[in-house]
């Protein structure tokens, strides 16, 4: 098939290079006219596991290229998806705006091209809260091209369950794939690009395919929640936390999947913080009472404030952080834990060096880079271009990483104290070690 994908990030960016590897033909679009240079000198804009090889291989065929022009990639396409950016407002309520633009561009395209093509069939797959879709973007398209939906066009919702760091593999091997369709014709369209992918399809009405990706980010963040503040209340009380996870997780009939159930760090991303917010809004403005969902942020807020307060009890200064991105293997740093924790270790005058290999701020794009502008607009000052660079500052060094050259440069024991964020996989012989903090066990 012939498809469009407009934003070329994280799932944008995956989503068309997967669909041209398995193929189809594609057209990436963005605003961005790096992201567009990057992607037709067949590099990937974004760091993520396979991407790489897999934008380089599909660029070299000719089955995937990228423009910044809309209708040339709608009167190149039969298919189009929208992977654009849905970001929390002040308020924690959905942002559209990004929403709005490219389905009005998507809209005006169209119109441009009357009756000289075939139906089109716009598929949406950012995330966005149920009624967003019929009640917001279809009027938008349907005064743009004069036409109906279902009729002159067709509309879907398509969400993605790709994870940062293994999204390739999760693209190839989904959970699952849900089709929120319009008309029998858009869920064809959309069931057709995925043909031959394993998982079983669900084919729903458009606001249920909408509420899905809500449903399990929602309890993906309520899962990470529920480990972390019961790994500190081990903690407290003398008890191995990840022996409680381990009896926990052996009940399969009650206690559900292992999935995110292990004590850690605190959750955090371009979803998960987000999508919590945006549902709780969403519950209060229709007066119904959600006190666990409202709850989860304020208990990942707390857990992070865990780790300043450990590095607190120790009373040195100079602190060294190993990992910044929000998940190993990405450079995505928007609502990063470890980034939240950078700027409150700075804010309260620590002297402070960050290593993380995938972070490169001449590398670093869109909104990413306005994000970390942002919130940590002294990021160059601190970073460190070595692990070495880090352990030779540093009096207390913060674990947010799994890096295999951070790993093995650990010390042990002697005079630098190690607070662990993440559950070393030698923790628990580092746990009779002088100066090892264990975060929640």
């Amino acid at each position: 098939m012939k498809v469009s994908v407009f934003g070329l990030g994280y799932v944008g960016c995956v989503s068309a290079a997967c669909l041209a590897s398995m193929g189809h033909e594609v057209i990436g679009v963005d605003v961005n006219p790096v992201k567009v240079d990057l992607v037709n000198d067949g590099k990937a804009p974004v760091v993520e596991e396979r991407i790489g090889e897999l934008i380089a291989d599909v660029v070299r065929s000719g089955a995937l290229r990228a423009t910044g022009d809309v209708r040339e990639a709608i009167q190149g396409s039969e298919v189009s998806l929208i992977c654009v950016g849905t970001p929390s407002e002040p308020n924690g309520s959905l942002c559209t705006t990004y929403l709005e633009r490219v389905t009005e561009e998507i809209g005006a395209a169209l119109a441009d091209l009357g009756g000289r093509r075939d139906r089109q069939t716009i598929v949406f797959r950012s995330t966005m809260l149920p009624g967003t879709c019929l009640n917001l973007l279809v009027p938008i398209l349907e005064k743009c091209v004069g036409g109906t939906a279902g009729v002159d066009f067709g509309v879907a919702v398509n969400p993605e369950f790709l994870r940062e760091g293994t999204s390739v593999r999760d693209f190839f091997d989904p959970p699952k794939t849900v089709i929120g369709e319009l008309d029998p014709a858009s869920g064809d369209a959309v069931a057709a690009l995925y043909e031959g992918l394993p998982g079983e399809v669900f084919r729903v009405p458009v606001p249920t395919a909408e509420a899905i990706k809500y449903a399990d980010n929602a309890f993906h963040g309520l899962k990470i929640g529920f480990a972390n503040e019961l790994g500190a209340v081990c903690q407290a009380l003398g008890v191995d936390s990840h022996q409680v996870i381990d009896v926990f997780l052996a009940d399969r009939k009650l206690n559900i999947s292992p999935a995110y159930l292990r004590p850690g760090f605190a959750f955090g991303g371009s979803c998960l913080p987000k999508d919590l917010r945006s549902l709780v809004h969403a519950a209060q403005r229709a007066d119904v009472a959600v006190p666990i969902l409202s709850h989860v942020l304020p208990s990942n807020s707390a857990h992070l404030q865990r780790a300043v307060e450990l590095v607190e009890r120790t009373g040195r200064r100079r602190v060294g952080l190993f990992g910044l991105s929000f998940k190993p293997g990405t450079d995505d740093l928007r609502e990063s834990p470890l980034v939240e924790l950078a700027e409150r270790l700075f804010g309260k005058g620590y002297d402070l060096r960050i290593y993380d290999a995938n972070v490169n701020l001449s590398r670093l794009l869109g909104a990413n880079r306005e994000y970390i502008e942002t919130r940590l607009p002294h990021l160059a000052q601190l970073l460190a271009k070595s692990v070495e660079e880090v352990l030779d500052h540093a009096e207390v060094c913060l674990v947010g990483t799994r890096d295999p050259a951070v790993l093995s440069a650990l010390p042990h024991g002697g005079g630098t104290t190690l607070i662990d964020l993440i559950h070393l996989p030698d923790a628990e012989a580092r746990r009779a070690e002088p100066g090892y903090m264990g975060l929640a066990w």
